[in-house]
């Protein structure tokens, strides 16, 4: 898609799946959070928009979803999404424009750094606004940090690893297909 109109649609859409999908997920709780659907849609606007496109569909939906469906929370938990979306969105892009042939073995080597990056500025957005906030730095241990960010998480990796790889593989052949019409 090299189309600035097409890729601000695409985005658009991307945005919206990010608005809609968590009200499917949370029909069971005990998992809803855990498979983090906001991320999905933010990672293939990165992939398939570009950086600039993923990090603002990736700072806004949070945001957004906070303001017009009052989930999650704005404060702390939509702003720190929004700085860790952000990083999914820019980071998958650029690391995705590095790889010269976009295949799967590409999509993968694209979002596991990408994954790792986020939840690392999701830590560090957490512990500053805690820390902004008065709250002691003791509330938000390393322990803490690796539980919510990557443990109560693995069920929202494994299905964005199984998942966002298996859409671009799609995307990938339609777009062939396409062009060979």
């Amino acid at each position: 898609m090299n189309s600035k109109y097409g890729k601000i649609s695409l985005a658009a859409m991307f945005m919206a799946i990010g608005l809609l999908l968590p009200f499917i997920t949370m029909q069971i709780p005990q998992i809803g959070k855990m498979l983090c659907p906001m991320h999905i849609p933010v990672f293939l606007c990165g992939l398939i928009c570009g950086e600039k496109y993923g990090l603002a569909v990736g700072f806004i939906t949070p945001l957004l979803r906070s303001v017009l469906f009052g989930m999650p929370a704005i404060y702390p938990d939509a702003v720190g999404m929004a700085f860790e979306l952000a990083s999914y969105g820019f980071f998958v892009a650029v690391f995705y424009a590095l790889f010269r042939k976009k295949n799967i073995g590409a999509v993968y080597g694209a979002m596991i750094p990408s994954m790792l990056i986020g939840r690392v500025v999701w830590g560090i957005a957490r512990a500053v606004m805690l820390g902004l906030s008065g709250a002691e730095t003791a509330e938000f241990s390393i322990g803490i940090f690796i539980t919510s960010g990557f443990v109560n998480a693995l069920p929202g990796i494994a299905l964005q690893l199984v998942l966002v790889p298996a859409v671009m593989a799609a995307a990938n052949r339609w777009r062939i297909n396409e062009q060979g019409r």
